[in-house]
């Protein structure tokens, strides 16, 4: 017989926090049954690390894969879910994959509960990102499924073993980087050409002249030495038809890359220096490449003093085309498009009158140094006499075991190894410099005098300095096409972009 108070029941104690800490490990304590996945979010990562061309095969496939995958485990896969990095190295600790980032954003917001790829070493060939994914997988409790097996990312045993699995990755990638690497050596040491871009004059292997590039060649060196500027060459190679090795118009930087080619001459370079003879055919005699490479020097001596500016340009550096985004040089009183000079399409002739330019820029710095307060200083670290000879004497054990690989007295790996050392070795001690803060150069300018002083500096001629304070306060000054034609100086079509102070 029940009476009209409730009898309290007796609970346990133990079941009560079983039950709490059960809903605190909510279903990351707990694996999901396969039939739980049904409709669940899901988004596919494809990579390949390395393509010849436009060919996406390699990435589709892997999609295809992934789909089937999908299909079977009931997975439903939105439309921007599907997440591609062609041509791009997971192990290389520098590269950006963006389709990888855009993976990991995706999984922090909460929008997937599982990841499809064909295997996981396309995820990630670096422990670090798997690190990453798994701190990700802490939050969302993510399921990762490749075509063979599937890894529970919260569970111990599954990031064990996908620990050892990107380990192993890695290693194999190590393994084929240094194999690359010594590859190289052994062919620069053989004299055989470096792999890479066709060289003009040449085949793709760089090994079989070509004769009709290789007359131009000819022709481009014989033109030079006889006077002719590189802009005329490269005009009239254009006006002839005659494209580059990558099937472009001429300018004269590429008629100075086959003018500054070791290739040409059949010259080995290693790591910027000359090493010796190649095995391939030669298109032009050492001699004059030798003349050509005298030609160059004395042509650039002759145009920096031809050149130099008649009157001091500030905004040098500064000075922005906006409508290439290239930068502008001072020249006859003007800035003009760097692109001006160019013998291509890609022409562009933006200029400004120098002098209501920097009058304008030069009073919005005043204004801004009027009004800018700088405080603390800092003092500039030279290296001492014995770490400059600890460098000097660093160098001088490079260029020993230099000569030693050259001679084949060490073997490449252990060249390599010992050269290491000394580069880092020279890298620690160059580490104790420390460059004198760019603020250095406003001492004195700073406060209600600062006209006054610039116009001391300008009566004194510190032009360097004058420009190193217009670089610090600005970043660029962007020069768009003026709006108006006529006498007057347009002070619409200029654009400050200041620097964070």
């Amino acid at each position: 017989m029940r009476s009209g108070k409730e009898i309290p029941q007796v609970v346990d104690g133990s079941s009560v926090r079983a039950r709490k800490l059960a809903r605190m490990a909510g279903a990351k304590g707990v694996p999901r049954a396969r039939a739980d996945w049904t409709g669940e979010s899901a988004a596919i990562y494809c990579r390949i690390s390395h393509v010849n061309d436009d060919d996406q095969t390699g990435v589709e496939r892997q999609e295809r894969i992934c789909r089937e995958m999908a299909k079977r485990l009931g997975l439903s896969i939105a439309q921007p879910m599907v997440f591609v990095d062609n041509n791009r190295s997971a192990w290389q600790r520098n590269r950006k994959r963006q389709g990888w980032d855009a993976l990991l954003e995706a999984a922090r917001e909460g929008r997937i509960r599982h990841i499809l790829t064909y295997h996981p070493d396309r995820l990630m060939r670096q422990p670090r990102d798997l690190e990453e994914l798994l701190q990700i997988a802490d939050d969302h409790d993510i399921t990762l499924h490749g075509e063979a097996n599937h890894r529970n990312l919260a569970d111990p045993d599954d990031r064990f073993f996908l620990r050892i699995e990107v380990a192993h990755a890695c290693r194999s990638s190590d393994d084929t980087s240094r194999r690359l690497k010594a590859a190289l050596i052994e062919r620069a040491q053989d004299g055989k050409p470096h792999t890479g871009k066709r060289r003009y004059g040449y085949d793709k292997s760089g090994t079989v002249i070509l004769p009709e590039e290789a007359e131009i060649v000819r022709e481009i060196f014989t033109r030079y030495l006889d006077g002719e500027s590189v802009t005329a060459i490269a005009r009239d190679l254009n006006h002839r038809k005659e494209p580059t090795a990558l099937g472009q118009e001429w300018n004269g930087v590429n008629v100075l890359s086959v003018l500054d080619s070791h290739h040409v001459a059949a010259l080995r370079v290693f790591r910027g220096e000359e090493i010796g003879q190649g095995d391939w055919p030669a298109i032009i005699s050492r001699g004059m490449w030798d003349e050509v490479r005298e030609r160059r020097t004395l042509r650039a001596a002759a145009a920096k003093g031809r050149n130099a500016p008649k009157r001091p340009y500030l905004l040098r550096g500064l000075a922005v085309c906006k409508a290439c985004s290239g930068r502008m040089r001072g020249s006859g009183g003007k800035y003009v498009c760097n692109r001006a000079i160019r013998s291509d399409s890609k022409t562009c002739y933006c200029t400004v009158s120098a002098a209501p330019l920097e009058q304008f820029v030069v009073d919005a710095a005043i204004k801004l140094l009027e009004r800018l307060d700088v405080t603390g200083q800092q003092t500039a670290t030279a290296l001492s006499e014995e770490d400059q000879a600890a460098i000097e004497a660093d160098r001088e054990e490079l260029a020993e075991l230099r000569d030693m690989w050259e001679k084949r007295e060490l073997r490449t790996h252990e060249y390599r190894a010992m050269r290491k050392t000394v580069e880092d070795r020279i890298a620690r001690v160059e580490r104790k410099l420390v460059v004198r803060p760019a603020a250095e150069v406003l001492r004195g300018l700073v406060g209600p005098d600062a006209r006054k002083i610039w116009t001391q500096l300008e009566k004194a001629e510190e032009y360097e300095r004058l420009n190193a304070v217009l670089r610090f306060l600005f970043a660029a000054v962007i020069i768009d096409k003026p709006a108006v034609k006529g006498k007057h100086f347009d002070f619409g079509r200029v654009d400050i972009d200041p620097n964070p102070l």
